[in-house]
């Protein structure tokens, strides 16, 4: 077995083969970031029939050559940079660093350290966090420019517009301005300019739900089953969590959502607080179900929640049993997807 240990960069990338038993370089390459190259990279490297490659950083900068090798039936593995870079520190090298080291860092990673990841096939998770990522990115853009407006109404209305400003309002109250001099008519053409770009954003907003619940209706998941957890809820939880089974227990997903309470101990003491880390995305969906779960009279969150007050928790360590329940209960419903979506080919063969 030889590993392939791989640098990209921008327009070039840094192919190093290593022994894994020996940790010995027997070869590199470097290329442009081309087809042409990606196919000149793949000839050299069936040199050696038994071959793995560990591309550093495979959701970043190496994502297209990684993406492009998985095509070809290539096996890949992603190297975080952090895990290269501890490998340098190491090293005989010190803190030499070039592209062939960090390539040879990279192989060197993914066989003894053991932080590689199987790389997988873009699939309809891919598409969910795409999507995902561009719904926040519109909503950021909303936000911004209903405080425009905002700022606008308050100099041509008296006492502003109401808080919860709607494209459709903003007209009305509009309509009723009668500018007086060419300030407030500049003022006021702005307005529409911006009333049209919310009506935009909206259409965009929901253009993008409507594509959400499509893909995670089509991924058979079972996820809006769940009071409390609509199609964009769905697509986050499934964009941002990838495969499940790349978390060994409920645990260890629930540590990576950052819905797992830290222990604090010393001597004989011991208490939890509340963690800071994980995937704040994933924290914040868990947290939105939470509330919504603990709104719902009949929903087996408020149950439980309700369970917690009685046992003499506060409302804020309540709601944090919950989330961790809601962890454990997503993850087991996305394995479950997982599951059947592998057992649907052998049906129909």
């Amino acid at each position: 077995m030889i590993l392939l240990g791989v640098d990209p960069h921008k327009s070039t990338h840094t192919a190093t083969a290593v022994e894994p038993e020996s940790n010995q370089q027997v070869g590199t390459m470097r290329i442009e970031a081309s087809l042409t190259d990606y196919r000149r990279l793949l000839a050299w490297a069936k040199r050696w029939p038994q071959r793995k490659w560990a591309v550093e950083n495979a959701n970043g900068l190496g994502r297209h050559l990684a993406q492009w090798l998985i095509a070809r039936g290539e096996s890949v593995v992603d190297v975080p940079a952090a895990a290269t870079s501890r490998v340098r520190e190491l090293s005989r090298g010190g803190r030499r660093k070039n592209d062939q080291i960090d390539a040879a860092a990279a192989a060197t990673v993914a066989y003894l350290q053991g932080d590689g990841r199987d790389v997988q096939p873009e699939d309809h998770t891919t598409a969910l966090a795409l999507l995902d990522e561009r719904r926040v990115n519109l909503a950021q853009a909303r936000v911004r420019t209903v405080n425009q407006l905002h700022a606008l109404l308050r100099d041509l209305l008296p006492g502003g517009a109401p808080t919860q400003l709607s494209a459709d309002l903003a007209a009305k109250l509009l309509r009723s301005v009668r500018p007086a001099g060419d300030v407030e008519t500049v003022r006021k053409n702005i307005a529409w300019d911006l009333i049209a770009e919310i009506r935009k954003l909206d259409k965009q907003l929901t253009d993008n739900a409507a594509r959400m619940q499509s893909l995670v209706e089509a991924s058979g998941s079972a996820l809006m089953d769940t009071p409390g957890i609509g199609p964009v809820m769905a697509a986050r939880l499934i964009g941002r969590t990838r495969q499940a089974h790349r978390f060994p227990t409920s645990a260890a997903f629930a540590n990576y959502a950052g819905a797992a309470p830290v222990e604090i101990a010393s001597a004989d003491k011991a208490r939890h607080r509340l963690s800071r880390s994980g995937d704040r995305q994933l924290n914040s969906v868990l947290h939105t179900i939470a509330v919504v779960q603990i709104r719902m009279p009949k929903s087996p969150g408020h149950a439980y929640y309700q369970r917690k007050l009685s046992e003499g928790k506060t409302p804020k360590e309540a709601k944090r049993c919950l989330k961790r329940r809601l962890a454990d209960h997503v993850w087991r419903v996305m394995i479950a997807d997982e599951r059947r979506a592998k057992s649907l080919p052998s049906q129909t063969a």
